[in-house]
């Protein structure tokens, strides 16, 4: 049984695999929150980014398309339409906060216009510690966030841009734009 507080929206369509990995991404957010003394509202948002940001990573393709068409995201490859897809799912159920609309939607690509809660999202997806690669150093980043909140996003983002130079993939302007934003370029 799911606890209450990572209750999924009934829309979500999502794997026991994925459901654990959003439950460790939200469990470290909760703990980054906690540490770094966040109001209460601004934990809660992220909170609420990481539970949601995957609700429909298991969607089927045709599906996610549907729901990004006429948008920006209409052309995106398959695995980064669930996030625009959540949420524009979310704002049509009422969600009104920004942030975490924004790092819901960003979270795969990245966002220079994110406010704490996507960067917070797009670091704890990257350093959640069921993920099997670099366990070392992310777990060093994890530890280190909470005393270096920038400092550690800026190495998050290098990292996964140079995964993703590395595995042959594109780079969206988003990413390059984010990297541009935090490497002072």
């Amino acid at each position: 049984m799911e606890p209450a507080a990572l209750q999924l929206p009934s829309w979500a369509q999502v794997s026991e695999k994925r459901r654990a990995h959003i439950a460790r991404v939200t469990a470290l957010l909760d703990r980054w929150a906690a540490e770094m003394s966040l109001t209460s509202g601004e934990a809660q948002a992220w909170h609420d980014a990481g539970r949601l940001h995957d609700a429909l990573r298991d969607a089927p393709e045709a599906e996610l398309r549907q729901m990004v068409r006429g948008t920006a995201f209409a052309d995106s490859p398959a695995g980064v339409l669930h996030g625009p897809a959540a949420a524009a799912r979310l704002e049509r159920e009422g969600e009104t906060r920004t942030g975490v609309l924004l790092a819901v939607r960003w979270h795969t690509v990245g966002n220079a216009a994110w406010d704490q809660t996507g960067r917070a999202l797009f670091m704890a997806d990257f350093l959640e510690p069921g993920r099997g690669f670099l366990r070392h150093d992310r777990g060093f980043l994890s530890s280190l966030l909470p005393r270096d909140f920038d400092g550690v996003f800026r190495q998050v983002v290098r990292m996964r841009l140079e995964w993703t130079l590395r595995e042959g993939k594109p780079l969206f302007p988003e990413s390059i734009v984010l990297w541009n934003s935090v490497s002072g370029a």
